[in-house]
């Protein structure tokens, strides 16, 4: 496991340069690999030996095929293939951890939160959003926030903060694609987003053999 999250940070790094130099085949050649290092995270982590592995596994896979979709610039068919293949996977994660439990309290808390965010969230891309995306991604950050509740709820439940921090940095660094796609385009979005999803991805997939 140790390889695969090595090989996942060399990746992530080669990915970040291919992006400084404005190099499509570059990203292209990095980006799944970067990707493939998760799923071989929590596949070496046991991922296949429960169910809340097995969803975990789909989460992730569900997510590499979204970070290939959204290879190409700009909002356009295959953007919205990313988003729904990113939904599936915040969809897998949410149902993971809803095996691990729920502390009410915490879950409560957290979706009071988030409530807020999507709020500030969908005021600051509004001006930005083609008419037809308004409905997809307000879909999506309820579909994410969704997520982010559950893994709290689920940290607190197991006293296992590292859910709540992979899905937290998750939701985070959707923030920098945002922005990137109906914002500010910039090279700023990649230098920081980047870094914090793989993070957030490597923390949940090494949850993956934890069990349900």
């Amino acid at each position: 496991m140790t390889a695969a999250i090595a090989t996942t940070a060399v990746m992530v790094v080669a990915l970040l340069f291919a992006e400084r130099a404005s190099s499509p085949r570059g990203v292209a050649s990095t980006k799944p690999l970067a990707s493939l290092g998760f799923i071989a995270v929590a596949y070496m982590g046991g991922a296949l030996e429960t169910s809340y592995g097995q969803a975990v596994l789909v989460g992730l896979v569900a997510c590499a095929l979204g970070d290939v979709l959204l290879i190409p610039r700009g909002a356009g068919a295959a953007f919205l293939g990313g988003m729904a293949s990113f939904a599936l996977g915040h969809a897998a994660y949410a149902y993971a951890f809803m095996q691990r439990g729920t502390a009410p309290i915490a879950a409560l808390v957290a979706l009071a939160v988030m409530i807020a965010v999507a709020v500030v969230t969908l005021r600051w891309l509004g001006p930005g959003l083609p008419p037809d995306m308004r409905i997809p991604i307000r879909i999506y950050i309820t579909i994410i926030s969704a997520m982010v509740v559950l893994a709290i709820g689920a940290s607190f439940a197991v006293a296992n903060p590292w859910l709540a921090t992979g899905a937290v940095l998750f939701a985070i660094s959707d923030l920098a694609v945002a922005r990137e796609r109906f914002v500010q385009a910039e090279l700023t979005n990649q230098l920081w987003g980047l870094p914090l999803y793989y993070t957030a991805q490597v923390i949940i997939a090494s949850t993956a053999g934890q069990g349900g």
